[in-house]
């Protein structure tokens, strides 16, 4: 299993920091565990395949180059910092 781990600055509270990490198997197109913390709380989630490609057929995108944008913003970390938005609701 892979695994990334991120700091991030949500746009909706630019003060606080969040760690998020994002784990996979084979690929991150074929589904994903996420968690999320601010250090005090964690929230856990899964992202299955076939959640993945309902997202991408939602936004009218090639479901490749959807999961290409979302290993940029889960786990690229530094080369995409500033080009990605999180807002945590």
């Amino acid at each position: 299993m892979e695994k990334a781990l991120n700091r991030i600055h949500p746009v909706s509270d630019p003060e606080a920091t969040y760690f998020l990490q994002v784990s996979w198997e084979k690929d991150l197109g074929t589904g994903f565990g996420i968690i999320l913390s601010d250090g005090q709380c964690a929230w856990t989630g899964t992202v299955s395949e076939a959640d993945i490609s309902r997202e991408a057929a939602d936004m009218e995108m090639d479901r490749k180059k959807y999961v290409e944008e979302l290993k940029k913003a889960l786990i690229a970390g530094e080369e995409s910092a500033g080009k990605y938005n999180f807002a945590v609701s």
